[in-house]
């Protein structure tokens, strides 16, 4: 009888950053994944937010970017969307890491008397949670891809560092630290620097970490010169030393990769087979993204853009992604215009002007909304395609009961308490929420069932009666106002199984103007985009 065989230990792959934050740890984590599972391997990536929050859901947009939610519920950091995107697949809370769960566990266990009454210490109590946690997303997995938060040498994340360099004595084989830092061009000098990779790394060895690659960022490939003087100080052999250049597009990152042949590089030093699929779905994608001429101009109203002197778009990344995905696979060029919703409170729907569609973004409170709202009559009244995610429901709402209905002041119990009409009110169960000041993760999170109506532009956009996305929020359509909406011709296309709660409204007479009440970005792929991103470009071509 021949003897079963034993399946190879998980692998766990470290990427941290250094130099300066914003690198692209989050991409270059991404697109080892996509390789390595084009390889035909099982890959679970793993985010560490290195602060104490217990999750992501509290913290400002402008602070630390986009809230991402699973399936599950988890309010995470904005990479374990790439991750997503990257894969195609759906992650879970055992993929998203942060101090604050750390620490909370181990307190937890303390109290509950589960170390035996030992004193609890950062090693070995901390690290031992921290290992423990890693294994837990690899229980179905390959190979683990960790990418820590941060940059090295922060004194809030020495202590993951610590745990990786203890994983790495225990199981030498098992384990590979790739360290990504920059190599700046000075604009006074115009030569490539390679000094600060190697104060990086020299960091990174006093904590008695070697990296096995290092991912040199910068503005152009890295040059011969410069990786023979990584190579020699930084202890790593040139042929390990993988050029990541800004390129146009994020999606262009695996294929710079693995034309340095970094997947084979990785499972030799893993002691996996080299695998023989490829990445030709990315190089179609890529040709297509190269190769389109036609543009579609989409004003992305949001209020969540300024954060001082600077403009960011991170808030929104799920959602740019989603229409730059719908564009591509419609055969056309994104020219996403980012509007701030207070400029059209000061300006006018002016700036709206020569926009195929129009898109207004999620957020909270009442910053800005009446310059969405206003974005939505002109949306409504020039016909031009829209498509309202989560807020955007709610002022769509909004703006029909005051300019199609006449309910005057009508408005979101979230912004104005003794509004005359409140067609958004608080959902039953956020109430006592609220009066316990209970903020963390105690919205409707995670996906929902949702059920189309017949016909409707919604399901003939799914292709399905039932469908699942993920919700955030704690506000909906009051019911009470249902019936008056409908006879006005606003239809309710979309609810939830029990018919109670309303997901999705549209207009009839309307080239296209859909508002939701979940966030569908979440949940689209650039190999596989939105249907109602898909469809929403497509009317805003025919615009």
């Amino acid at each position: 009888m021949t003897a079963k065989r034993k399946k190879p230990s998980t692998k766990f792959i470290f990427v941290s950053g250094g130099v300066i934050s914003g690198l692209g740890k989050g991409i270059t984590a991404a697109s080892i994944a996509a390789i390595l599972k084009s390889k035909g391997y099982k890959i679970s990536p793993v985010k560490v937010d290195m602060y104490l929050n217990f999750d992501a859901g509290t913290i400002r947009p402008q602070e630390h970017g986009e809230v991402f939610v699973t399936d599950d519920g988890v309010e995470t950091d904005q990479d374990l969307g790439h991750y997503e995107r990257f894969l195609g697949t759906s992650l879970s809370k055992v993929n998203y890491i942060t101090t604050g769960q750390v620490y909370s566990e181990v307190l937890r266990k303390e109290r509950a008397f589960e170390y035996d009454g030992e004193d609890v210490e950062a090693i070995p109590h901390i690290t031992d949670e921290i290992i423990r946690r890693f294994k837990a997303a690899g229980k179905d997995a390959d190979i683990v891809i960790v990418e820590l938060g941060g940059t090295v040498g922060e004194y809030q994340n020495g202590i993951f560092f610590e745990a990786t360099r203890i994983m790495k004595l225990r199981n030498p084989e098992d384990v590979l630290q790739v360290h990504v830092a920059y190599l700046p061009i000075p604009g006074n000098i115009g030569e490539m620097k390679s000094k600060p990779v190697q104060q990086s790394v020299r960091i990174l060895n006093s904590m008695g970490i070697e990296p096995d690659f290092v991912v040199a960022r910068a503005e152009h490939y890295v040059d011969e010169r410069r990786k023979e003087r990584i190579a020699l100080f930084c202890n790593v052999h040139k042929e390990d030393v993988i050029a990541n250049p800004d390129v146009a597009s994020i999606y262009e990152v695996p294929l710079v990769m693995q034309d340095q042949k970094f997947g084979e590089k990785i499972l030799a030093k893993l002691g996996f087979p080299a695998g023989r699929k490829d990445l030709e779905p990315w190089r179609k994608l890529l040709r297509t993204m190269k190769t389109v001429k036609k543009e579609v101009n989409i004003a992305v109203v949001g209020k969540y853009f300024s954060t001082g002197n600077y403009h960011l778009s991170d808030v929104y990344v799920s959602i740019i992604e989603a229409l730059k995905a719908a564009s591509w696979q419609n055969k056309v060029k994104p020219v996403l215009h980012w509007i701030d919703s207070e400029k059209i409170e000061k300006q006018g729907t002016e700036l709206l002007a020569n926009m195929d569609g129009i898109v207004i973004t999620p957020g909270f409170g009442k910053r800005g909304i009446e310059g969405m709202i206003s974005a939505i009559t002109y949306a409504r009244e020039n016909l031009v395609p829209y498509l309202g995610l989560c807020y955007g429901m709610q002022m769509a709402t909004i703006e029909f009961a005051r300019n199609v209905l006449k309910l005057k002041n009508a408005h979101t119990m979230e912004v104005d308490d003794d509004t005359p009409h409140p067609v958004i009110n608080l959902m039953p169960d956020q109430e006592k929420k609220l009066l316990k000041k209970d903020y963390g993760a105690s919205m409707r999170l995670g996906a929902w069932a949702c059920v189309l109506k017949p016909g409707s532009r919604a399901e003939k956009a799914y292709g399905s009666r039932k469908i699942e996305e993920r919700h955030r929020h704690r506000y909906e359509f009051n019911n009470k106002y249902r019936k008056q909406f409908e006879a006005a011709g606003f239809i309710f296309s979309g609810t939830s199984p029990d018919g109670h709660l309303v997901e999705i409204i549209e207009l009839a007479d309307h080239p296209f103007f859909v508002g939701v009440q979940f966030h569908p970005e979440f949940k689209s792929r650039p190999l596989n985009p939105g249907p109602l991103f898909r469809e929403f470009i497509k009317a805003s071509i025919k615009k």
